[in-house]
This record gives structure tokens, sequence and C-alpha cells, in this order.
């Protein structure tokens, strides 16, 4: 980590090596750098200036037409996520071991971790807690940790700058999410990487999905949950590397001093960069089996011989050869196959840790930290969390104006107004006493169907007028009239409708 105070004098340790000038081919000038004085150093396509930590390591180059073609496989993946998870979940693991496109890893990190979902059913909720002004006592460590995360990246380079203020943003606000857990160290590196790839609210979801579901009690006061699986890391290496195990037993070595920063920051400070990405994106799909089985890689080949075990004659030795591992078994294509052929299953982590859980509670007594049960991956977490889903509505392939008859009803439905007018002409008939009687229902029946204002022919009036046709038929042609006008002011209304 750098010194308190001023980036200057990190300078001096960012001299170009012997091969600097191949790797710059592979870089480009950052503008963050070239704002505090790192014009003349060069950024690699991870943000890290060219000869720095985070830079080293050999690269594995993916085709240019591989990468594309993975990236329009991830993006109908991505657009049909609940679709792939519930039916090819396995086809989405393989991808994740294949390695993530960098275009689109940031959102795929949403939807495996169930970030995405969180956001969905939190809206607002980052935004209350980022106007919120936090606890002093939780800012005042924040705000000192704040530089010594990446310090050669070209987010977080600058005092003050882009990057650390997201930074503190995100660390603020889960202390006010979760007050009781508050703020631990190795969250900050697990922020940063997360910052890297979206921005500050979604880094902030997938930050809670990583504290609640994947590494649930790591980042309490007592640190019980890591010391349990440092003991269930400590019981499966006896399995995969008796060697390493047995040496590190008579060496009588605690788990915690080699693999608390491994697993709480998952090997974001340990590993190199390109190997980190590759390690986080099998992480978030398959879950903290990863974190295992690269904690059981590093050391069955870095104690897994007695040639190399004859330089680790001590304690000292033996912590000394874990913390400056050889970057061969960290090189990104050899590591990602390691971890992936080697056979540790969730089922045998969950036995071991039932196994080393009554250990605890036998010797020590009860957990103080009674934390959420962990998830094993993007699919427990969505079974566990389902995202929200549309209801489905109607859609009927057939509209019809609102006064029109159901399908099945007889007759041709007339416009309000015309019905109202014979309405009010049947009530003057019937009080001037010009009906005999009322019409039969069978008679009310063939004038509705009739859609015609004419009285019926067989309705006896009391004093019947000679009959004259002229007036009759005027009287008909002007009812025929008043129909057709309504007619076409009902058509011209449902096509007005049917074209909105």
């Amino acid at each position: 980590p750098a010194a308190e105070g001023s980036l200057s004098g990190t300078r001096e340790s960012l001299a170009p090596g012997p091969d600097a000038a191949a790797a710059d081919e592979l870089s480009s000038l950052g503008s963050d750098s070239e704002a505090n004085g790192f014009a003349e150093r060069r950024i690699d396509k991870f943000g890290f200036i060219v000869g720095s930590q985070g830079a080293e390591g050999a690269l594995e180059e993916v085709p240019l037409e591989v990468l594309r073609q993975r990236e329009s496989k991830w993006l109908d993946m991505l657009n049909n996520w609940d679709k792939w998870m519930a039916k090819k979940h396995k086809k989405i693991r393989l991808r994740c071991q294949k390695g993530i496109p960098p275009s689109l890893r940031g959102r795929a990190w949403q939807y495996l971790s169930g970030g995405k979902v969180k956001l969905q059913q939190n809206p607002g909720k980052f935004d209350e807690l980022d106007m919120s002004p936090g606890d002093p006592k939780w800012l005042d460590v924040i705000e000192r940790d704040l530089h010594r995360q990446f310090p050669f990246h070209e987010m977080f380079v600058s005092r003050g700058g882009h990057g650390q203020q997201d930074l503190f943003r995100v660390l603020k606000a889960y202390t006010l999410y979760r007050p009781e857990e508050g703020y631990c160290q190795a969250q900050a590196p697990i922020a940063a990487v997360l910052l890297m790839h979206m921005p500050a609210e979604q880094a902030f979801w997938c930050l809670v999905q990583i504290c609640e579901k994947y590494l649930p009690g790591y980042y309490s006061e007592k640190l019980e949950a890591i010391q349990l699986d440092g003991e269930i890391l400590f019981s499966l290496l006896q399995k995969v590397s008796p060697v390493a195990h047995k040496h590190l037993s008579r060496q009588k070595i605690d788990p915690l001093l080699y693999m608390t920063e491994w697993f709480m920051c998952a090997f974001a400070r340990t590993l190199p960069w390109s190997s980190v990405l590759r390690v986080w994106d099998m992480f978030f799909c398959e879950g903290v089996k990863v974190i295992f089985r690269v904690g059981l890689v590093l050391l069955k080949h870095a104690l897994g011989s007695p040639e190399k075990l004859k330089a680790c004659q001590g304690q000292y030795e033996t912590i000394e050869q874990l913390r400056s591992l050889s970057p061969k078994i960290m090189q990104e294509a050899f590591l990602v196959q390691e971890v992936v052929e080697l056979p540790v299953t969730e089922r045998q982590i969950e036995r071991e840790h039932l196994i080393q859980l009554r250990r605890w509670q036998e010797t020590r007594g009860e957990l103080q930290c009674c934390s959420p049960p962990r998830l094993h991956g993007a699919k427990a977490i969505m079974e566990a969390e389902p995202g929200p889903r549309p209801t489905l509505q109607p859609s009927p392939s057939i509209r019809l104006p609102p006064d029109a008859p159901l399908p099945g009803s007889k007759g041709k439905p007339k416009p309000p107004k015309q019905i109202q007018k014979e309405k009010e002409q049947w009530k003057q008939a019937k009080a001037s006493g010009q009906l005999d009687k009322p019409p039969t229902s069978g008679q009310a029946k063939v004038a509705a169907a009739a859609g015609d204002a004419c009285p019926p022919q067989n309705v006896l009036l009391k004093d019947p007028a000679p009959q004259d046709s002229a007036p009759q038929d005027s009287a008909c042609h002007h009812s025929q009239d008043s129909v057709h006008h309504h007619s076409q002011e009902s058509l011209t209304s449902q096509e007005s409708e049917d074209t909105y």
C-alpha cells in the first residue's frame, strides 16, 4: 500500500522494466493518469499503470473473432436471463469458466450475483443511504483506507478523485445498510473491483450480495465465519495434497496466517489481474467453492512436493513461500484449468462445514455471529430471491367498440342517443293514452331487432285515423334516415377508435 500522504513518492518505483516496451503495445494513455502527473506512463487494458504490480502476469489473448462470438452469445443470455438460468444453467457455467467478455463483465456480474434484482426491489434505497450523514466512527476508518485500494489503477491513483469518492460512497452506504456489521477493511478491495466494472449504485448491491449470500459472516466483528472456513480448507487439503497438509500440521501453522486475505478479498490482492477476473467470473456463477478450489490449488503447487519443501524448513519460510507464490501457478490459463478440474464439490464443503461447526461448539461454545446460510452460486441465489415477473395481461386480437354486443347476441346495436329518443317517444305515447296496451315481449324484440322507429303494425290504437300512406311513408323514411345517420355516426366513431 502507498504511504500516507502524497503519491509523488511512489513514482520512483514505476521505472520501466526490460519488458516494458512489449507491454506498452497493449496499453494506452489514461486520462486520470494524465491529470495526476502520470502522462509519461502508459495504462494497460485493465486500467493499471504499466510496470506496476497489478499489471504483471502473462495475458491470455483471445482472438478478436472468438471474442465477438462470445459477446453475441452473452448478449443473448443476458436478454433472456430467466430462461437460461432455468433451463441452461450448465451452459452459463461453462461460459463463465471460459471467461466473460470484458465489455459485458460488469452487467453479467450483476445478473449472476442477483444484484440487479436487489436494485429493482429497492428503488431509491442507495440514494437515500448516500444522502445520509453516516456514523463518524466508520467514516474516519473508511477515509484512511481509500488510498490503499489499488493505488496504481487509474481510477484510484488520485486522492479525492472520482474513484475514491465512489468507493467512499459505497462503503459508507453499506455501514448504514447493515449498521450491526459496520465496516471491515477487506470490503474495500471487493468494492473497488466492482467499481472498476459498474456504477456506484450497482456496485453497492453486488457488494451486499457478496457479504450476505456468497460470504456471509466474513466481515463480522469476530471473524468466526472465516475461521470456520479456514478449518474446512485445511481438512479438504488432506484429500487434495497430503504432503502439503502434513507439512503445515508439523509446522503448526494456523490457516488464518495464510488464507485470511485470500478468502476475504476473493484473491483480488493476491493473483495477477487477468487471473483475478477469471476467478471472479467463476465465483459469481458457482459460489464459494471456487474460492476453496483456488486456495487448494495454490497450496498444492506451492507445498505439495518434497522438492518445494526443501526451502520451507521453518514456519517463517513456509509463510513467506505462500506470500510470494510462483508466477507460474498463478498464471491465468494454468490456474483456471486446475480450478475447473479439482474435484471439490458444494456437498463436500457443506459436510465439512457441519463437522467443523460441531467441533467449534464442543471446544468454544456457540457462534456469536448468526449469519444467514451461505448460497452456492447464481442458481441458488435466483431460486431464493426470484426477480419480479411482469403480470400477464389479456391482449385480445379483435377489438370492439364499447357499445357493441358480445359475440352470439342477436341484432344490430343502436346508438345510445337513438335508444334514449325512442324511450322518450314511447313514454309520451303512453302518457297521452294513444297505446291500448304495452307490446308483448315478442313485439319488443322484433322492434329492437328491426332498429326502426315506426310503431309495430299490429299495435291497436284507440282512435284509428284513416290510413294515409303518404304521412306513414314520410315518417318511416324519416326514421330510416335517422337510423342511417346514427349508423354513419357509429361507424365514424368506431373507425376513429381503431385508428387511435
